[in-house]
């Protein structure tokens, strides 16, 4: 297998200088085999540390994080990818791109200024960009800290809040707690009122029922109806203060899994028969308190969720539960790698890349227990941020 490979340059601190390519075992359609590296897929200035593909299988987008672009690339001969139109400026640091699954559209998420931009695609070319409404921030003072809950829940419970006493209002559902109704406030304390944030777009996900996105400073997701004239928000959830959600999985059971960066955690999503979003259980990973959770991938049959943990340099191994709905944590083993930035599961391998280390290696995974072993085969390239497997 074979697959292109997102990296940083030199003006965010890497040696890349384009997008590589690495290939794992050769033909095998496994991932298992020894992995081998070159940086020639395409040469390009700056960090392109974040690709997608583009349903056709024909043309690769770039987020061009350094530059505040999203780039173009059509596939040559071979695995050549050359350039597809000009660069599109989109915002500040774009850090992740999604393409909706009919490929109309590419949404950029920025994380300098934490705008989305929707930029429609013709012929697989990048059209120009429209920015989606910024949110405000849930735990500024006086903000509401909805979740849109159904009205007569909320309803009920306003009046319960009101009449019953303090020493029981805590057990009333939304109250005082980060899922507090519309037209309710966030918890504040002086040092919330003094310190101002700004948002960090992360990542956009198309899922079967809409387009999911995750702002990290705002420990928010917010869900979006997709229409033929663009987005339309119907929903946001918000997440504990600080926890940083960052990147998400889509389990076959219906449920989202989002893995927070600040905190090391993986909260679990689901909406209702309503469409209504909600967390419905979470995890610890197990890391030390100064990790920086990086990507979370789940594994081929679907029972087990995997999260790499930056800084203690780890991985997190988790069980699925009650159908998707909980998570179990299994084993916290060595990556082989500095500073996991991404990670993604083929059949029975675990392939990281390592940022800090300048190379991706392969770890085999136990198919009884699901916890990966030591690394089987290591390959160097420079400043790796992200692996996408080529079809």
């Amino acid at each position: 297998m074979r697959f292109y490979v997102g990296a940083y340059g030199p003006e965010l601190e890497g040696a890349a200088e384009g997008i590589g390519v690495l290939d794992a075992g050769g033909d095998s359609p496994f991932a298992s085999g020894a992995l081998t590296a070159r940086p020639d897929a395409a040469t390009v200035s700056g960090s392109p540390s974040w690709l997608a593909w583009h349903p056709t299988g024909e043309v690769v987008y770039a987020a061009m994080e350094g530059a505040d672009t999203v780039r173009a690339f059509r596939r040559g001969d071979g695995d050549t990818l050359r350039p597809l139109g000009d660069p599109v400026r989109v915002g500040s640091a774009p850090c992740h791109i999604a393409v909706a699954p009919g490929g109309g559209t590419l949404v950029a998420s920025c994380a300098g200024d934490g705008r989305l931009a929707r930029i429609p695609l013709i012929g697989g070319r990048l059209g120009t960009p429209s920015i989606a409404p910024a949110p405000p921030d849930p735990f500024a003072a006086g903000a509401s800290a909805a979740t849109d809950p159904p009205s007569d829940l909320a309803d009920a419970a306003r009046v319960l809040r009101d009449v019953v006493s303090d020493e029981y209002r805590d057990l009333i559902p939304w109250a005082d707690s980060p899922d507090t109704p519309e037209g309710s406030e966030s918890p504040q304390t002086e040092e919330d009122a003094e310190t101002e944030r700004s948002p960090l777009a992360h990542e956009a996900r198309f899922l079967p029922m809409g387009l999911g996105t995750i702002d990290m400073h705002f420990d928010l997701w917010r869900f979006w109806d997709v229409h033929p004239e663009g987005f339309r928000q119907r929903q946001h959830v918000i997440f504990p203060k600080g926890s940083g959600p960052r990147h998400s999985i889509w389990h076959p059971s219906g449920h989202l899994y989002v893995v927070t960066e600040l905190s090391g955690e993986v909260f679990v999503l689901r909406p209702d028969v309503a469409g209504t979003w909600s967390i419905v259980s979470g995890v610890s990973l197990g890391g030390l308190a100064s990790d920086q959770a990086a990507e979370i991938a789940l594994s081929r049959d679907g029972e087990f969720v995997y999260a790499g943990l930056r800084g203690s340099n780890t991985l997190a191994t988790l069980r699925v539960r009650a159908n998707g709905r909980t998570l179990e944590p299994v084993a916290l083993v060595e990556a082989g790698v500095d500073w996991p930035r991404h990670h993604l599961i083929e059949r029975d391998t675990l392939l990281v890349a390592g940022q800090y280390s300048d190379d991706v290696v392969s770890l085999p995974i136990d198919t009884r227990t699901g916890v990966p072993g030591r690394p089987r085969y290591r390959a160097a390239t420079p400043a790796p941020t992200q692996l996408l497997a080529i079809r």
